[in-house]
């Protein structure tokens, strides 16, 4: 056999066999036990070369293949396309799972960022409002349970921007996409951390450079303004 014959032969019998003592106890047969009465001596034995079929893997090549196996199918999985959250689901009726479904591929891309403003009312009855990083929240939550409106998407002081009327707690975070800017003559600003360009979120401003507002009109909540950026890479 050639060397690709041997490779491919080699990790046949890695993925084949989940420990090195199951690949010795493949090469031992049922005479081999009854005459030496003693499985690890005839592991032994075998690990040594007398017993067995063909030349014996040692165990250190057998442990490095089993290695190299398990890293290349967890490559293997991390480069494999996730399922989109929103996939297979009713959206049908609601304007605002349906425009987060509309941009959930390109956002987890990165080819755009999208700021969501909510105003609604939490489950105190409450007031609350704030600027949600939509990729940061993909990245760090299950969205399945949004999509299948098992839960609602609302407004956390560890968001962009929080605010509890009633309360009137208010607190503001960066995320991994956005610098807030909150004490500025312009009111609430976001910079963009790729391309350093800045959204402005006063409806009555233009929202800046690559980027658009949406006010949605929405049965889901009191108020819903999506703030679309299209991100390019400073150069």
């Amino acid at each position: 056999m050639d060397g690709d014959e041997v490779n491919q032969v080699v990790d046949g019998i890695v993925g084949e066999f989940p420990t090195y003592e199951d690949y010795l106890d493949s090469q031992i047969s049922a005479t081999d036990l009854y005459y030496l009465e003693d499985e690890d001596l005839a592991r032994q034995l075998v690990e040594l070369g007398y017993r067995g079929s063909g030349e014996t893997l040692k165990r250190d090549e057998f442990e490095a293949r089993k290695k190299a196996a398990e890293v290349a199918r967890m490559n293997k999985l991390r480069a494999a396309p996730k399922a989109l959250a929103s996939a297979n689901k009713d959206v049908t009726g609601f304007a605002f799972l349906a425009s987060l479904a509309e941009r959930e591929e390109m956002v987890r891309n990165g080819k755009l960022t999208t700021i969501i403003f909510i105003r609604d009312k939490n489950h105190k009855g409450q007031e609350v409002s704030g600027y949600i990083d939509y990729a940061h929240r993909l990245k760090t939550e299950n969205f399945e349970p949004y999509f299948e409106r098992k839960k609602k998407l609302m407004p956390k002081p560890s968001d962009l921007s929080f605010y509890n009327w009633e309360t009137q707690t208010s607190t503001s975070n960066a995320t991994p996409n956005f610098q807030v800017i909150a004490d500025n003559e312009a009111g609430l600003l976001f910079k963009n951390k790729r391309d350093r360009k800045v959204i402005n979120v006063d409806p009555k401003a233009r929202p800046g450079d690559n980027s658009r507002r949406i006010e949605l009109h929405t049965h889901e909540y009191i108020q819903v303004v999506l703030y679309d950026h299209v991100t390019r890479r400073k150069t």
